[in-house]
């Protein structure tokens, strides 16, 4: 695999990665949820975090921030995380957001751009099927191509990710395509498998060049290639959709399964828990949880047995200190 180019290398002491949103789509509960867990999440049951729609935001240097998919939720994501807000000595209108990576054209993945617009210096980054989508979309171009940049991303390659005017965000990525499935807002039902294509889900690994870790909030399948690049890894977050396939269709609240939906289920012997047994991953972080599963629940029997297995089930505000010693896999 090719190396991290040396100027890309230890932009700091520690890489910060800030969760701000653990949930999928809808977010924890979901806008019109009533089933039980769904109350005792607003009753406020302690053991039932609430939770915003999926997206993490990494720094090399504490400062400039990179923002991996923008959630609906973007707004309250940044008003409850002090470090995306703006200093005190800052301008009028000033932003420590300097860009986002898409992995994804799935709403919740991209909606929250919407949030960006007035006229903020950006960079957004995507795989070229997801850039052709945003711009045939002219809801979009409320980012405005005078301060918002549109980059492609390439598989197989490490990129460094820049701000708008070019400048080095200390943080390179390198995507690369996993199984899943085109948007549901895309879907054709009349394509094979709905017009699903490579590049509408993307894996990343992302670094500093001295610390690295891989974000997969979206994936249908353990494939050879993507157990490869996960092999020994110091931190993984990946997909905790559902807990089981048939979970929404068994709690009465959906008609699809998690195969239809182009997500792994947690548990059974083709889950993620099982696929990850043997690739010897330091951490192992579950990430987009649909409100349906039983994960979010702290005091379940679900969350006790992922944890016993080694998994951290992420939560809003969790934060994760990469320091230097943590070094890229496959270099």
């Amino acid at each position: 695999m090719p190396a991290i180019p040396a100027s890309f290398q230890h932009h700091g002491n520690s890489v910060k990665v800030l969760i701000l949103g653990a949930a999928a789509g809808g977010g924890f509960p979901q806008w019109n949820s009533n089933d039980t867990t769904a109350r005792r999440v607003r009753a406020r049951d302690p053991a039932v975090r609430p939770s915003t729609q999926s997206s993490i935001g990494v720094s090399a240097d504490g400062r400039r921030w990179v923002l991996f998919n923008a959630s609906p939720d973007l707004r309250q994501q940044i008003n409850d995380n002090v470090a995306l807000q703006p200093g005190k000595d800052d301008g009028l209108r000033a932003s420590p957001l300097a860009a986002i990576v898409l992995t994804s054209m799935d709403v919740d993945h991209v909606a929250g751009l919407l949030n960006l617009r007035e006229s903020q210096p950006l960079a957004v980054y995507g795989h070229g099927r997801v850039l052709e989508v945003l711009a045939r979309n002219s809801i979009f171009n409320v980012l405005s191509p005078a301060f918002v940049a549109r980059r492609p991303l390439r598989f197989g390659d490490w990129q460094d990710i820049s701000d708008q005017p070019g400048r080095s965000l200390g943080i390179a990525v390198r995507p690369f395509p996993v199984p899943g499935k085109i948007a549901l807002w895309l879907e054709d039902a009349a394509a094979p498998r709905l017009g699903t294509t490579e590049g509408d889900t993307l894996g990343l690994e992302i670094s500093d060049g001295g610390r690295s870790f891989f974000y997969v909030p979206s994936c249908a399948a353990m494939s050879p290639d993507l157990e490869s690049r996960l092999r020994n890894a110091s931190l993984v977050f990946f997909d905790g959709t559902l807990w089981r396939d048939d979970e929404m269709v068994a709690a009465r609240v959906g008609t699809k399964t998690g195969q239809r939906m182009g997500h792994m289920s947690c548990c059974g012997s083709s889950g993620t828990i099982a696929a990850f047994e043997s690739l010897r991953i330091s951490r192992k972080v579950f990430i987009h949880i649909n409100n349906t599963n039983p994960l979010l629940v702290e005091d379940s029997p679900e969350r006790l047995e992922a944890e016993a297995a080694g998994w951290e089930v992420a939560y809003d505000g969790m934060e994760i200190v990469l320091e230097r010693t943590m070094v890229p896999a496959g270099i």
